[in-house]
């Protein structure tokens, strides 16, 4: 049963991440933000989330 849980939280974790990217991708900032925002969100997924929660391009 724990190997499903990781699994499902794994899942969760990707579609958050996936969401965090297109938000990226949308927002109106210039283009160099936005790829090194989606570069951090790829290469450092955990605290890259994290840091983009809290710094990251709004609107």
């Amino acid at each position: 049963m724990g190997i499903e849980v990781a699994g499902l939280l794994g899942l969760i974790w990707l579609i958050i991440v996936i969401w965090a990217i297109i938000k990226t991708a949308q927002a109106r900032v210039g283009p160099v933000p936005k790829i090194l925002w989606i570069l951090v969100l790829l290469f450092f997924p955990l605290v890259g989330l994290l840091f983009w929660f809290l710094l990251g391009p709004k609107g």
